[in-house]
């Protein structure tokens, strides 16, 4: 069996994505590529590695085996890369950071910036996803370090305090929101909504007004929290975003702001390590410092 490292990180992403669509997404290739390379592994290795349905993949007793092997070689392979990239400049390491939107809007590049910044020979591999994405791809090892909130399964993981994110309401100072000291979601619901094109917090979001049985009413969707700040603060409709973006846009804009009393708009975010996984002395560093910090 002639498998590259390509191949096993598709496989892995596959796997753990349980779709074949969202796994070729993970490693940056094409569907119809990865459909290739899937197929093709299973036809030099002469075995079924999962079963294909309409809702996506599982992986058969073979698959489950591969599984197993491939994080163990993708492992040891991430740690030597990392040992070696201590010793010889023209070695390059990358570590691979997934963080849900709180944390990457809000305090992780202040946090990270110096720490790259020292480590010249270090990549930095950030991907946004939600939190039970990012708890499940550290633990299997897909991720090396993630930061995510403590509404996360955290089973597998190693964790240490991040910070706290708190999500508010922002409107015009003129609409009624400006005058409530805070209020739940579920008031607020009926309003007409700016929200973000797509993202971690959006989909957490859309999230809560489903529980609610409410379809929010999106009057447009931006792609930045601070564009999203100065349509609320022209009358545009309301928004959710985090508090400390909040208070920095009404600096210079008209904003009101209104926070939110629900559960989920309060979240503990810690940074995560696998428990069971061996790492790079690299990644254990940038793991201790953002923990510290």
């Amino acid at each position: 069996m002639r498998f590259d490292f390509t191949d096993l990180g598709l496989f892995l992403a596959v796997a753990d994505a349980g779709s074949i669509t969202h796994g070729a997404s993970a490693v940056g290739l094409s569907l119809a590529a990865a459909s290739d390379r899937l197929r093709e592994m299973e036809i030099t290795g002469q075995v079924k590695l999962m079963e294909r349905g309409r809702r996506g993949v599982a992986l058969t007793e073979a698959g489950e085996a591969l599984s197993h092997h491939a994080r163990e070689i993708l492992n040891r392979a991430s740690v030597m890369r990392g040992d070696m990239a201590r010793h010889a400049k023209g070695i390059r390491a990358t570590i691979r950071l997934h963080a849900n939107t709180a944390a990457i809007a809000e305090v992780l590049p202040a946090r990270l910036i110096p720490w790259v910044a020292m480590h010249q020979q270090v990549d930095i591999d950030l991907q946004e996803r939600q939190s039970h994405e990012i708890a499940r791809s550290v633990a299997a090892g897909f991720a090396d370090i993630g930061v995510l909130s403590d509404a996360a399964a955290t089973d597998g993981l190693r964790l240490r305090p991040f910070t706290v994110s708190r999500l508010v309401m922002v409107s015009a100072q003129s609409h009624w929101l400006a005058q409530e000291k805070d209020v739940p979601f579920y008031k607020v619901a009926d309003e007409y909504f700016m929200g973000l094109e797509n993202g971690a917090l959006q989909d957490h979001i859309d999230l809560q007004a489903d529980r609610l049985a409410v379809k929010l009413r999106y009057r447009i969707r931006l792609r930045t929290f601070e564009s999203i700040c100065s349509a609320a603060a022209a009358g545009i409709g309301v928004a959710v975003v985090p508090e400390t973006i909040a208070r920095r846009c009404r600096r210079s804009h008209a904003l009101a702001i209104t926070p939110l009393v629900d559960s989920w708009a309060k979240r503990y975010l810690s940074v995560c390590i696998p428990a069971n996984l061996d790492i790079t002395p690299m990644t254990q560093d940038l793991f201790e410092h953002l923990a510290k910090a």
